[in-house]
């Protein structure tokens, strides 16, 4: 017999129709857009729960959270734009914002963009705006090219119930010289659909840094399910930053897809550091012929935290190049999880495709399961893979020491350098010196309490 307790955490939320109407009716939503959600609530209810018996999910048993908390939508409380910490408010180069979009609980605080770059046709707002007066360009490309609704329940549960969200749209042959940046950050428990569209005409380039954030008193199971879908068109380039620092009682369940045209170029950097439980699917189409794209990706864990990333590399079109690198350390009984595959089609002659995952324990009881993986279905190729778990060799350790320093000021020395390759890849100095002191914390934290 399951218990109740138990029963509760195998189902997931029962979002209601009446619910899904709700927000439309808020909103002022066009009618497209609610016979899509109403269309996604009804696969929402049929697909079934992910199986933990799929390879997909085997390794990472999310029925831990209590959906009885975590699965109500969340209700604004009137909390504003300062809540979030001023660090993440400031410009991300010099003094101009270029722009930036903010979300506190579902709900839109802030939002500007600077003058320059809308005069260009450059749009940068929240779905809401978007969808009533964008919906010729948001229409066409929201959850019908990249990521799908049948991709998985909790991608059919965003495209029924997502609550707030970011659309970004560069026109043909502009380039944005400003930054823009965007921020999710909750407060209290409950669920939180959030979404980020970006669609990149031809020629367009533009850097965009998004942001997963939560105030540390959030102690009671919280539940973030995202999606982001990434259209970089011929011949355009996308710098696209994501960094996920939630608190220790968020699950974070996000679905992740880039297209990327002919010539095309994406810069795509990932960083997890927070949450107790993060399952991320990241998935790069390569569609065009002579498109390139470079996925890294950093994760820290420390307590009992698990963080698990599922990338692809889809080779779709001749002459295509792909580049991943994921670098991990664990501390405690944590344990991370990277599951990666590059898959080359048929037609799709002269690809080059690079993984590697590197994983660094600092403790006996963590553990990092590293699973690359090859689909060649062309014969002109040339793609490799590698995977590393390891602890931190003695000999540089111990040259450190020779020098003069203490045992722990050598690792904490050699752990920040692991990450270096990522880090340098981040194209904002003020971001990265965040990313650094995080990072030290970890390394000087003992074990801290367990959600």
């Amino acid at each position: 017999m399951v218990s109740r307790n138990r029963a509760i955490r195998l189902q997931m939320p029962a979002l209601t129709q009446m619910q899904l109407e709700g927000l439309s009716d808020i909103n002022h939503e066009p009618d497209w857009l609610r016979e899509s959600r109403t269309a996604a609530w009804h696969l929402y209810n049929s697909l079934p729960m992910p199986s933990l018996k799929s390879e997909e999910w085997r390794r990472t048993d999310y029925t831990t959270i209590d959906w009885s908390t975590a699965g109500s939508l969340t209700e604004p409380q009137g909390v504003g734009f300062e809540v979030i910490p001023a660090e993440n408010r400031l410009p991300l180069v010099g003094e101009q914002q270029g722009g930036l979009i903010a979300f506190v609980d579902g709900q839109l605080v802030h939002h500007e963009l600077a003058e320059s770059l809308s005069s260009q046709g450059v749009i940068f707002t929240d779905m809401h705006t978007a969808v009533r007066e964008h919906g010729d360009l948001v229409r066409p490309a929201l959850m019908t090219k990249a990521v799908k609704p049948d991709d998985g329940k909790f991608a059919a549960m965003n495209a029924a119930f997502w609550t707030h969200g970011v659309f970004l749209y560069v026109p043909r042959g502009c380039t944005v010289d400003l930054p823009l940046h965007s921020i999710f950050y909750t407060t209290q428990s409950g669920i939180t659909l959030g979404h980020v569209l970006v669609v990149l005409e031809e020629g367009a380039h533009v850097t965009y840094l998004n942001e997963f954030l939560s105030a540390s008193d959030v102690t009671r199971d919280t539940a973030f399910v995202g999606v982001t879908e990434l259209l970089v068109g011929d011949r355009a380039n996308l710098r696209y930053v994501s960094l996920q620092d939630w608190g220790r009682s968020v699950y974070d369940f996000r679905h992740e897809r880039a297209r990327v045209g002919r010539d095309g170029q994406l810069d795509w950097i990932i960083g997890t550091m927070g949450g107790h439980l993060t399952k991320d699917f990241a998935e790069i189409e390569l569609d065009g012929q002579g498109g390139f794209a470079r996925m890294s990706g950093l994760y820290f864990t420390d307590t009992n935290q698990l963080i698990d990333h599922d990338t692809q590399q889809n080779h779709n079109a001749p002459n295509t190049t792909s580049d991943l690198l994921f670098k991990g350390a664990l501390k405690h009984d944590s344990r991370s999880v990277w599951q990666g595959m590059i898959r080359v089609l048929p037609d799709a002659q002269k690809t080059d495709g690079f993984q590697a995952n590197r994983n660094l324990l600092l403790s006996e009881k963590a553990r990092a399961d590293s699973i690359p993986g090859l689909e060649i279905l062309a014969n002109d190729v040339r793609c490799t893979h590698a995977a590393t778990v390891g602890k931190l060799e003695e000999e540089p350790v111990f040259y450190l020491m020779s020098r003069g320093m203490s045992r722990e000021d050598a690792e904490r020395l050699l752990v920040v350098g692991f990450f270096d390759p990522i880090m340098e890849r981040i194209p904002f100095e003020g971001v990265r010196d965040r990313l650094a002191q995080h990072i030290e914390q970890k390394l000087s934290s003992e074990i801290a309490e367990t959600v």
